[in-house]
């Protein structure tokens, strides 16, 4: 089984943040929620703040948007392209996407795509409050475990991140995504040094 972060991994882009902005720019009254968001992201850098209790903050744009199911389809309606031709070349119907975007986010394109295993940051869409942790670093293993997965069944894992290092340590074979650039996980002992 291959396992795929999504952000700058299959998708050229951070989705969390383009989103963002498309509804910034759709809905530009949403700005009002900005300078919190702003005030957050500065206790995360330097006030202690975990990440999850920053996005919980940031995400709290949400509570403007009306029907956020409906903006969630347009995002992706103007953005598939962003979906990364190497990805769309070797898909396989047993491909599991795990990612700290939020999953109301992501389960739309994964679906439109024909990936039926997703695991991602449980965000509700109408407050932006997360349900457990963000879905990151260690996070990830543990979600993994936790939703029945095996660690000896992940083939391959593709990441652009080394804060996905505790997945990538894991797998059979692990790849470096940069832009359109595959290339083995540096200091990953693998079976291959070749793609599948």
């Amino acid at each position: 089984m291959r396992v795929y972060d999504f952000d700058e991994t299959i998708y050229d882009g951070d989705s969390t943040a383009h989103f963002f902005f498309f509804l910034l720019r759709r809905h530009p009254g949403l700005v009002r929620f900005l300078p919190e968001g702003g005030l957050a992201f500065l206790r995360y850098k330097f006030g202690g703040w975990t990440k999850t209790r920053f996005k919980e903050r940031l995400y709290r744009l949400f509570q403007g948007v009306e029907d956020i199911e409906a903006e969630v389809a347009a995002f992706w309606a103007a953005h598939r392209a962003g979906i990364k031709e190497f990805y769309l070349t070797q898909q396989a119907a047993d491909d599991l996407v795990i990612s700290a975007s939020p999953r109301f986010l992501l389960a739309p394109i994964c679906a439109d795509l024909g990936i039926h295993q997703l695991l991602a940051s449980e965000v509700d869409p109408k407050t932006g409050f997360y349900r457990g942790l963000n879905c990151w670093g260690d996070e990830k293993v543990r979600r993994y475990l936790e939703a029945g997965y095996r660690l000896e069944d992940m083939t391959d894992f593709y990441s652009d991140s080394f804060s996905d290092a505790p997945l990538a340590v894991r797998a059979k074979r692990a790849w470096l995504v940069t832009g359109m650039d595959i290339t083995p996980w540096p200091g990953h002992s693998m079976e291959a040094q070749t793609l599948q």
